[in-house]
């Protein structure tokens, strides 16, 4: 039985922190996972710059709550999913995704927790597992499935890697030239028919 995997943000979603970035106009918080593998790094990075600025989750959701899916991505889910099971797994967190989940019509989700505090200050965050994309590709495969995965992120890679077919969606040019062997799609058509092919 196939699973189609996929990554949230980029892919059905805008990039949260780069929207929050520009609404707060803190150049630096638009780093993502495209320019730092490092995923806990990359979040000390961003819990270190809310606290000098005294923002919390609430700033957040705000501007998360101006946040639609990108365009034909709603579709492009509903086409998927009546051919097969698909599950998001994403680096991001409940108190960030529950809105977005809404508005993609409530799909799978596989995410991680914010530690906060009652003032509201996001004080650190709790992975789900560790290297929670490809932990959980392994496991749902050591469950009998076949694994479809995709993403555009250098935290997606390793999910890509170990899954039956692997595709980029909307990436970097230095990840396409990195990572040649991934079929690499711009368009929801395109990459609907590149996932219906593997199936």
């Amino acid at each position: 039985m196939n699973i189609v995997c996929l990554d949230l943000e980029g892919v059905l979603v805008p990039e949260i922190w780069i929207a929050f970035s520009e609404a707060t106009g803190i150049p630096e918080l638009k780093r993502t996972t495209r320019d730092e593998p490092d995923y806990d790094k990359l979040m000390k990075f961003r819990i270190g710059i809310l606290k000098e600025r005294g923002l919390g989750l609430k700033e957040i959701q705000d501007t998360i709550a101006t946040i639609d899916p990108l365009p034909g991505a709603k579709e492009f889910l509903d086409e998927l999913r009546e051919l097969t099971q698909v599950v998001i797994i994403s680096d991001t967190f409940e108190q960030f995704a529950k809105p977005l989940m809404k508005k993609l019509g409530w799909p799978s989700l596989f995410c991680n927790t914010l530690e906060v505090a009652d003032n509201g200050e996001i004080t650190g965050f709790k992975m789900r597992c560790e290297k929670s994309k490809l932990t959980t590709v392994k496991a749902l495969q050591s469950c009998g499935f076949d694994t479809i995965a995709a993403g555009d992120s250098f935290n997606d890679l390793g999910m890509i890697s170990v899954s039956k077919a692997g595709f980029l969606f909307r990436t970097t040019e230095a990840i396409k030239k990195d990572y040649p062997q991934y079929p690499a799609f711009e368009t929801y058509e395109e990459f609907l028919e590149g996932i219906k092919k593997a199936l």
